[in-house]
């Protein structure tokens, strides 16, 4: 699993690291049962602060996301995929809802607004990493 960090973008780095996984799991990435990296592990690969990891997995846990496994560590709970679909599919809705109330607001009309989220898409397909994907040569640290 790769995660993609982004101290810059607005969004806590706990916020991230728990979305990226809940998306894993979503996509399949993370099946039921497949244990994480411990927060160690995690914080030293990620070069993030071990409170930071803690913290992500606690909020997963408290979500249903993930389970302790006495003697294991953290894995994903057998009935996470669903919730975690759902969870994916509202907070793209709200942040496209943001956007879009954002563009309307602007002046811009529908069929400019289709048109921008079209030229986009094209754009975007096939040059975005996925939580599946392992980062290109360029970008690794």
């Amino acid at each position: 699993m790769f995660f993609s960090i982004d101290p810059h973008n607005g969004v806590a780095i706990y916020e991230q690291i728990v979305r990226q996984v809940k998306f894993a799991i979503a996509e399949g990435t993370l099946s039921p049962g497949q244990l994480l990296p411990s927060v160690r592990v995690l914080s030293q690969r990620l070069a993030i602060n071990s409170n930071t990891i803690a913290r992500a997995f606690q909020q997963l846990q408290a979500d249903g996301a993930l389970e302790l496994v006495r003697g294991r560590g953290l894995a994903v709970c057998a009935n996470a995929t669903g919730p975690c679909q759902d969870a994916r599919r509202t907070l793209i809705a709200d942040r496209l809802r943001s956007v879009l109330t954002e563009a309307l607001h602007g002046g811009l009309e529908p069929a400019d607004i289709k048109r921008i989220v079209r030229e986009q898409l094209d754009t975007l397909a096939g040059s975005v990493a996925t939580v599946a994907s392992a980062p290109d040569e360029e970008s690794s640290p």
